[in-house]
């Protein structure tokens, strides 16, 4: 937790100082495909500092820190839309080519780039990975017993976001983007199952899994000009 203060405090530091774009602080809520509904956590949301290249294109970053509820895995042997993964936290970074339409009292935008993104505290979901071994095996009952590997990812986005003026110095947005990016997870363990009338164990090795991080990002908060 520590280090995702420094990286906001930076960030922070950065947007007041080096940077000459509006910055916004915002709530960003994620939907993730086959996934549970994840919230920010407050304030750890900060997102829309960069620069200016010319009156209409712009390059912005930012962070948000996320609690992430449950989100499901791809590279498995068998197709599952039960999310393996959740609860954590997870750090998500943007960087973003802007392209941009202002007006008096109001901006649209068009946003596009890549992202970083890194889970941690990270937990099993075993309700749901269970649940899916006896439907593969065909069994009465299953318990895994697994073990992890957790890598940051990446993954590319693009969006709109909308802005409406105030005041010259604050202005209220609204954001969407959709994201489409992928982490190395391999799981490696067991689990043990069968049937009333037999009981076996079986190796697992999920060699080439990965979190899917896929889906709908919304973001809606206040916009900083400076001006």
């Amino acid at each position: 937790m520590k280090r995702i203060i420094l990286v906001i405090a930076f960030l922070v530091s950065g947007a007041s100082g080096l940077f000459a774009q509006d910055v916004g602080l915002s709530f960003s809520y994620f939907i993730p495909r086959n996934g549970y509904f994840s919230t920010p956590i407050s304030p750890f949301s900060l997102r829309g500092v960069g620069f200016n290249i010319n009156r209409f294109l712009a390059l912005e970053t930012g962070a948000s820190l996320y609690r992430m509820s449950g989100l499901s895995m791809t590279g498995l042997p068998y197709e599952t839309k039960e999310p393996f993964l959740g609860p954590n936290f997870t750090l998500f970074v943007p960087v973003e080519l802007v392209l941009q339409f202002a007006g008096k009292q109001a901006e649209f935008d068009i946003k596009g780039g890549v992202f970083g993104f890194y889970g941690f505290d990270n937990k099993l979901n075993y309700g749901n990975i269970d649940r899916t071994l006896r439907e593969v095996e065909n069994w009465d009952v299953a318990n895994a017993a697994l073990n992890f590997d957790n890598h940051p990812g990446y993954g590319f986005h693009a969006g709109v976001e909308f802005t409406f003026y105030v005041t010259r110095q604050f202005g209220i947005s609204i954001e969407t983007n959709y994201l489409m990016g992928a982490a190395k997870f391999p799981l490696t363990g067991s689990y043990t199952g069968g049937t009333l009338s037999a009981i076996e164990t079986k190796a697992l090795d999920y060699a080439d899994a990965r979190v899917d991080f896929t889906g709908l990002e919304f973001s809606i908060g206040v916009i900083f000009t400076g001006r």
